[in-house]
């Protein structure tokens, strides 16, 4: 009798036991088939969006290959020149009025090359290689070259072509006329690592198409600018000495010298900014 109540109470566990693993079992199956049911439907999902994309590239590109379409679209955005703003023709006359021997195309090409000049300095990395502006200018220039040195970079301008310059703005504040030219170029614009030369950013196959604003500055009186640069480009009369304060004055108001010559050579440059 007593091994009758045992053999039934191990069936009894037994069945059970096998109970709950069918039930376990048919969890786990159901589990198993809404992964399943998850991951075809994503697959589907991605599919539908490749072949929409698709679609969609072949109607307005002419084509589904969407790294193609990618490609050109890259190279297309580095061969369009950016837009300047060019209020040229309203700024001007401003200026001529106030300095009637102010030569706009002397100037813009002293622009453009100034430019050209200082984005090749930082090219090389070094300041000596800027050929025109004040000290204001190579200060800045060379605190930049400094700061990319110091974080073990070189930044690269390469084969600049200028689309084109105009004036952007003009503008007289504390003893100081200011032009600003606004200029338009391309080139191959990337930095590398000064350890082992290897491209950080930007790149050498795809052209950089970007603007830059230039100062050209008048300094009218000394006495008046809060700028330390400018002390040392105020005018005298090379006659009497005394400080030439007017705008595009043809004689020293003193004692009547021509100082035509001397206004043109008093125009220098002071600033160069990247706008994007």
């Amino acid at each position: 009798m007593p091994m009758i109540s045992v053999m039934q109470s191990s069936a009894f566990f037994y069945n059970k036991l096998n109970k709950t693993w069918r039930k376990y079992m048919i969890l786990i199956l159901f589990f198993i088939i809404f992964l399943l049911v998850l991951i075809i439907a994503a697959f589907v999902f991605v599919m539908s969006l490749q072949q929409k994309a698709k679609n969609f590239s072949r109607e307005v590109f002419g084509t589904d290959d969407l790294k193609r379409v990618a490609n050109d679209m890259q190279e297309a955005y580095s061969s369009t020149p950016k837009s300047v703003s060019a209020m040229t023709s309203l700024l001007l006359p401003k200026i001529t009025a106030d300095f009637p021997d102010f030569n706009y195309n002397e100037m813009k090409d002293r622009t453009n090359n100034l430019l050209t000049s200082y984005l090749n300095a930082i090219t090389q990395g070094s300041e000596g290689v800027l050929n025109d502006g004040n000290a204001e200018l190579k200060q800045k220039l060379s605190d930049y070259i400094a700061g990319k040195s110091l974080s073990g970079l070189r930044e690269h301008f390469e084969s600049i072509h200028i689309h084109r310059t105009e004036i952007c703005q003009y503008r007289k504040s504390e003893g100081r006329c200011i032009i600003t030219f606004q200029t338009s170029l391309e080139c191959y614009h990337y930095t590398t690592s000064l350890a082992d030369n290897s491209v950080k950013e930007g790149s050498k196959e795809y052209k950089y198409q970007t603007r830059f604003n230039t100062d050209l500055i008048y300094v009218q009186d000394v006495s008046k600018s809060d700028n330390e640069y400018d002390q040392a480009l105020g005018l005298n009369c090379p006659n009497c000495g005394a400080p030439l304060t007017s705008l595009g004055a043809k004689h020293c108001e003193y004692c009547g010298t021509p100082i035509i010559e001397y206004n043109i050579k008093a125009w220098t440059f002071s600033n160069i900014d990247e706008v994007n």
